[in-house]
């Protein structure tokens, strides 16, 4: 961050040291974890990380435009991922790197991710939601204070602590019953502050959000929360296309629904617009969502 800039805030800093890898070797790399009291590693953490490892073998005049991720198992936040890079190709437009992510001796989580060099050609893209602008929304302290009465203790409590990702949903409705609605919902989100003009920054942190609120979405439709104790949540892949550039520092729109759940699986979409309405990024993710009598942690 440059001289004068402004200082992220404490959470925002965490999310910043936890995707400024440090490099052990040529391709290798070694992030670490936040110490936030959860007992698996944030799925949007470990998107953000091997983004940025992957990102790092690449010619900087080349962004990446896509990536599709595995989550193959749990990782443990008291330990460091290694992130093993294989460059697969570089080409004269395209570059492409697979990453594995390691932990005890096993892959928890594999990716690949294609960069493309800046080229011009036909646009066109499918109009945002007509909802209110940010400004004309609750914060989520204030939400906190209107649903205080219909939220469970543990989503109580991440909405009142600091996030490195302030979210604003639009309609909270869902909170006030459980009746089944529409599986669709829509989140103002950004960085809770300044972030570097680094294009890869900003796309590995709209990797991390990216991962929040997705799978609940499919969760709408049976009238059920994202931390109720009778059902185990797991995301299983999460695939994201980065149309064109974008600041994670600014106001996006997160757009999603859930087109079908079957089979313990839930299938979720979702995109990603500015204030000013063009769609810059999307994303798709099938999840675990398995009925059970007994509690479960929240990955």
């Amino acid at each position: 961050m440059s001289a004068g800039a402004e200082q992220p805030c404490p959470a925002l800093a965490g999310l910043l040291e936890v995707l400024d890898l440090e490099q052990l070797e040529v391709d290798l790399f070694r992030g670490i974890s936040p110490q936030n009291g959860w007992q698996r590693v944030y799925g949007g953490q470990v998107l953000g990380q091997a983004l940025t490892a992957a990102g790092r073998t690449v010619d900087p005049s080349r962004t990446a435009h896509s990536l599709h991720g595995y989550f193959l198992l749990g990782g443990d936040p008291a330990h460091p991922i290694i992130y093993e890079v294989e460059r697969i190709r570089d080409g004269s437009s395209f570059t492409t790197r697979r990453v594995k992510a390691i932990q005890h001796g096993r892959a928890i989580f594999s990716m690949s991710a294609s960069f493309h060099k800046e080229e011009e050609g036909f646009e066109h893209a499918v109009a945002m939601p007509d909802v209110p602008q940010p400004e004309e929304l609750p914060s989520a302290a204030e939400r906190v204070a209107e649903l205080i009465d219909a939220l469970p203790p543990d989503m109580r409590s991440y909405w009142q602590r600091e996030n490195p990702i302030e979210l604003k949903p639009v309609d909270v409705s869902r909170y006030l019953s459980r009746e089944p609605h529409p599986p669709t919902q829509h989140f103002w989100l950004k960085a809770n502050g300044r972030l570097a003009d680094d294009p890869l920054l900003h796309q590995a942190v709209l990797a991390y959000a990216s991962d929040f609120t997705l799978l609940d979405t499919a969760l709408i439709a049976h009238g059920k929360l994202l931390f109720d104790r009778d059902i185990q949540l797991a995301s299983l892949d999460h695939a994201m296309w980065l149309h064109c550039p974008f600041r994670a520092d600014d106001w996006l729109l997160y757009s999603q629904d859930s087109p079908a759940a079957a089979g313990a699986r839930g299938f979720c979409r979702g995109t990603f617009f500015t204030r000013a309405g063009r769609l810059v990024a999307s994303t798709v993710q099938e999840g675990l969502i398995r009925k059970r009598k007994t509690a479960y942690v929240i990955k």
